[in-house]
């Protein structure tokens, strides 16, 4: 019998308990990466080398897009749904008057059923025409500002017990918590508005055998699970486009600067939202790491295996067999973050966060280059990794911020910055 140890994995406020073999332990040093060949961007499953971006459009980007879906992720839901809107001005005067926030609650209803989620949408008050942010959030939306006025849902959470969360349920010592990840201020005073929702609403984040949240009510009729059935990754992305029907037909918002957003797990979701849902324009992934921004065949801090014995409602089926087969692999990141094109595109990473491998974040999106270059963009991107704090704005945008695994303000900032110029505000 082979020896074990066993790792303790601080995962919010969970704890879990996995076992590693020993001869597989985490990758920290780039000399300890394995040697690995990508899969083919630029050509077709027949062989065809894609030229121009009428190849990419027509042949290349539906094949990738197909087998991200049947090996990584699940199909997104396409089953027929109604969607109502009901809204309320929860407050008129925030931020001394500057914003106003309201709350949207939607009902969405199938063949099968009805489930609702709440939107917190925070815009600048007497505009017209502003690009939104749009991205769910950890815990509630109550947590992005103190604001009493805030709903506290009713969804499953882990527990927590400086919170005071014991038995799966939020309560108001939570108000306010994250603010810091939800800067507002900047982000009304950049002219833009922002779009959230608890991801609980849509699907609890844990592994409930698929049976709660928007699972059941995009379930296609009369059809069993299967190894390309959405794992809760897919629902969320679908969350966030179900937050879009509402955006579009927003008087406020303009419905073609919509920016699809996301941190950690929620960067995965974005992703994989952003490139299904074109609606989005420009798709921000902050330290989204492994099945996110990062590259699978490095293996390098979070692996395949680890993600989805630690989290094996995430993904689909399918993904579980590439567990310690990184290299069978017949996609990887890059290609993920090409389908993004031609709209632009933008990766950070955190100098502290090597559990999300911020090189291999990097060498992702540098990957995906040569097919915006097939759209015209020219051949700007780093060579190498940006030091610290300097960030490139390029269609393609990157940054590494000093730091540890969060989003902070710094990277708002960068976000707007680099929005003001690709998506002209």
């Amino acid at each position: 019998m082979r020896k074990q140890r066993y790792i303790l994995l601080a995962i919010l406020p969970t704890f879990f308990v996995i076992s590693c073999n020993r001869t597989n332990e985490i990758i920290y040093n780039e000399s300890d990466v394995p040697n690995y060949k990508l899969p083919e961007l630029m050509i077709s499953e027949e062989g065809r080398v894609i030229s121009d971006k009428q190849d990419w459009t027509a042949v290349r980007k539906s094949e990738i897009l197909e087998q991200f879906a049947n090996e990584v992720y699940g199909h997104i839901p396409d089953l027929a749904y109604a969607i109502r809107f009901r809204e309320r001005i929860i407050a008129d005067n925030y931020l001394d008057g500057a914003a106003t926030i309201r709350e949207i609650e939607a009902e969405v209803s199938s063949i099968n059923g009805a489930d609702k989620f709440t939107i917190l949408y925070v815009h600048p008050t007497g505009k017209r025409n502003i690009p939104v942010f749009v991205g769910l959030n950890f815990r509630g939306n109550h947590t992005v500002d103190t604001l009493t006025e805030i709903t506290i849902h009713d969804r499953w959470v882990p527990n927590n017990e400086k919170l005071k969360i014991t038995d799966h349920l939020s309560t108001p010592e939570s108000r306010g918590t994250k603010s810091s990840r939800w800067p507002l201020a900047s982000i009304i005073g950049n002219g833009y508005g922002v779009a959230t929702v608890y991801c609980g609403e849509f699907d609890p984040d844990y592994d409930d055998g698929y049976m709660n949240g928007f699972h059941p009510v995009f379930a296609p009729a009369g059809k069993q699970r299967n190894n390309q059935s959405p794992g809760t990754i897919s629902i969320w992305a679908k969350g966030m486009s179900l937050m879009a029907d509402f955006l579009i037909q927003d008087s406020i918002a303009d419905p073609s600067r919509l920016i699809a957003i996301g941190h950690s797990r929620l960067g995965k979701t974005a992703l994989w939202c952003g490139v299904n849902d074109e609606r989005f324009s420009a798709v921000i992934s902050n330290s989204s790491g492994c099945g996110g921004a990062a590259l699978s065949m490095r293996s390098f801090g979070e692996t395949v295996e680890r993600i989805n014995e630690v989290f094996p409602h995430w993904f689909s089926g399918s993904f579980k067999n590439y567990n310690g087969r990184e290299n069978k692999l017949p996609v990887d990141q890059h290609m993920l973050l090409a389908l993004v094109a031609p709209r632009p595109v933008y990766v950070a990473s955190a100098t502290d966060d090597q559990w999300a491998d911020p090189l291999g974040e990097f060498l992702a999106l540098k990957e995906a280059v040569p097919v915006y270059e097939l759209f015209g963009y020219a051949k700007e991107f780093p060579l190498s990794q940006p030091l610290p704090d300097k960030p490139y704005h390029g269609i393609t945008g990157y940054h590494l911020r000093s730091g540890s695994h969060d989003i902070t303000e710094y990277d708002w900032i960068q976000y707007i910055s680099w929005c003001n110029k690709w998506l002209g505000n």
